[in-house]
C-alpha cells in the first residue's frame, strides 16, 4: 500500500470507556454513570467507574503509544470533568489532566486529536432535558469554548461531536444507550440539537482567534444494502440510510434536511425544534470530517413494531437489519465487508463534492481470539480495511485511526468485548500488547520507510 506524505496513523479511545476515576477531582456523574447503574442496562452490571484506569495510568499509556509508533492519538474529554454542573463553574483539575496528557503526547511527537463529546452528557444537563432541549446546544458551545481557550496552545485538531446518530437515535429513540429513552419527537429533536451544538461550538472556538486550529465532526457511516432488489426492500434501505447517514450529512454539507426524513416521521413530530437560521449554523464550514466504519447494514422491509404511527419511536422505521449475507462475521456478529469502507468514503464524496478532507477516525473489531494475545483475525481485518481505505479514489483521505488502543468499557456490552490492540487485565490493570499491536507498528514503519 502507498499513502501520501503527511498521512496520519493513529489510534482512538474515549473518556468514559477508559478513564475510570469516576468520582475523583470534582468529576460529576454523566448520563452513562446513571445508565450503567440501572439493573439490566449494561451486560453483567458493568460500569465505567474504573474501566482501564487511564486517569491514573496515562503515562504508561503514552509510552505504549510511543512504542506503537503512531503520530496521532484521538481521545475525548469528559464534559463532567470540566464543568461538573454542565455549565458555569469550571473544574481546573479536569483541564489540568488533559493538559498534562496533551503536553506529554506533543513531547513525543504525537499529535492530539481531541473529541469534545463522545456520548457522556453531564447528568445535570439531562435532568434539564438533555439533547431534547435547545438550551443544551448553547451549553455545549460554552463548554467547547472553555476547553478550547484553555488548551488551544497544545491542541489544534478538534472534533465537536462523535457519532450524533448514536447519541440521538440509539440513546433517545432505541434506548440501548444512555439515557435509555424510547421516544419519537425527543430523539429527532436530540439529533437536530446535536448538530446545532456542533455548529455553535465551531463558531465559538473560531471566535477565540487561536492560530492553526482545525475543526471537524465525526460521523458513523454504515452503507445500507437492500437484501433483495424488490421495491419494498429498496425503500426500506433508503429509510435506514436517511435515518443513519443523510439526517446528518445533508444538513452539514448540503444545507438542508432530506425530505424523506419529514415524510418518515410526520406522525410523531412537528419539527418545531428547527428554527430559522439553524441550517446556516449547522453548515459552518469544516476543516475535515471524521468517518467511522465497522460494517454495512443489510436491510429488508418489515412491519412496524408499533402499529400506531403516533406512538412509534424514532427507531421504528419498518426495517429488518438482521438478515445478514453469507460472509465472515466478527465476534459481535457484524459482517466483515472491507469494501463497505471504500463505498462509505466514495459515496459521501459523490453526494457532497465539496466535502472537506477526511480521516477514518474509527475502524476495528473483536473476535474470540482477542481474548488472547494472538489476535490474527484482527490483523487480517485491519490490513483489509486499510487497503479498502486506500482504494477510495477521489477522496482526500488524510489519516486512519484504529479503534482502539486499549480494551475498554464497550458501552451496553460492558467488558464482554475487547477492541484493544492492547489487552487489559481488569483485575490488575496490566497492559499486554497483542499481536495486532506489533503488526500495526510494523505496518506504520513500513509505510514511513516506503515514503522516504
Amino acid at each position: 500500500m502507498s499513502f501520501p506524505d503527511g498521512f496520519r496513523w493513529g489510534v482512538a479511545t474515549s473518556a468514559y470507556q477508559i478513564e475510570g476515576a469516576a468520582r475523583l477531582d470534582g468529576r460529576s456523574p454523566s448520563i452513562w454513570d446513571t445508565f450503567a447503574a440501572v439493573p439490566g442496562a449494561v451486560a453483567n452490571g458493568d460500569t465505567g467507574d474504573v474501566a482501564a484506569d487511564h486517569y491514573h495510568r496515562w503515562p504508561e499509556d503514552v509510552r505504549l503509544l510511543v512504542d506503537l509508533g503512531v503520530d496521532a492519538y484521538r481521545f475525548s474529554i469528559s464534559w463532567s470533568r470540566i464543568l461538573p454542573e454542565g455549565r458555569g463553574r469550571v473544574e481546573q483539575r479536569g483541564l489540568d489532566f488533559y493538559r498534562r496528557l496533551a503536553e506529554a503526547l506533543l513531547s513525543k511527537g504525537i499529535e492530539p486529536f481531541v473529541t469534545l463529546y463522545h456520548w457522556d452528557l453531564p447528568q445535570a444537563l439531562e435532568d434539564l432535558g438533555g439533547w431534547r432541549s435547545r438550551d443544551t446546544s448553547g451549553w455545549f458551545a460554552d463548554y467547547a469554548a472553555t476547553v478550547h481557550e484553555a488548551l488551544n496552545d497544545v491542541v489544534t485538531k478538534w472534533v465537536t461531536v462523535n457519532e450524533p446518530y448514536c447519541s440521538s437515535i440509539v440513546g433517545y429513540g432505541e434506548g440501548r444507550h444512555a439515557p435509555g429513552a424510547r421516544e419519537g419527537h425527543g430523539a429527532l429533536a436530540a439529533a437536530h440539537h446535536l448538530l446545532l451544538g456542533h455548529g455553535l461550538a465551531v463558531q465559538a472556538m473560531r471566535a477565540n482567534g487561536a492560530p492553526g486550529q482545525e475543526f471537524g465532526i465525526v460521523l458513523n457511516q454504515s452503507p445500507t444494502v437492500p437484501v433483495t432488489d424488490s421495491p419494498a426492500d429498496v425503500a426500506a434501505a433508503s429509510r435506514q440510510d436517511c435515518l443513519l447517514r443523510r439526517q446528518f450529512t445533508d444538513p452539514l454539507f448540503g444545507g438542508a434536511y432530506p425530505d424523506e426524513l419529514t415524510s418518515m416521521f410526520g406522525a410523531i413530530t412537528d419539527f418545531s425544534f428547527r428554527h430559522d437560521g439553524d441550517l446556516a449554523i449547522i453548515g459552518e464550514p469544516l476543516d475535515y470530517v471524521g468517518l467511522n466504519y465497522y460494517y454495512r447494514l443489510h436491510v429488508a422491509d418489515a412491519p412496524h413494531r408499533e402499529p400506531d404511527p403516533a406512538k412509534r419511536t424514532a427507531h421504528d422505521i419498518g426495517v429488518d437489519t438482521t438478515r445478514l449475507p453469507d460472509v465472515p462475521r466478527t465476534g459481535m456478529g457484524w459482517p466483515v465487508e472491507p469494501a463497505g469502507l471504500t463505498i462509505a468514503l466514495t459515496d459521501l464524496k459523490a453526494r457532497h463534492p465539496d466535502l472537506p478532507p477526511v480521516y477514518v477516525t474509527e475502524n476495528g473489531c473483536v473476535y474470540p481470539d482477542t481474548e488472547t494475545f494472538e489476535d490474527h483475525d484482527r490483523i487480517v481485518f485491519l490490513r483489509d480495511h486499510i487497503a479498502a481505505a486506500e482504494a477510495a479514489a477521489g477522496v482526500d483521505l488524510r489519516g486512519y485511526f484504529c479503534w482502539s488502543l486499549l480494551d475498554n468499557f464497550e458501552w451496553a456490552h460492558g467488558y464482554k468485548h475487547r477492541f484493544g490492540l492492547i489487552h487489559v487485565d481488569y483485575a490488575t490493570q496490566k497492559r499486554t500488547p497483542r499481536a495486532s499491536y506489533h503488526w500495526y507498528r510494523s505496518f506504520i514503519e513500513a509505510q514511513r520507510t516506503q515514503g522516504r
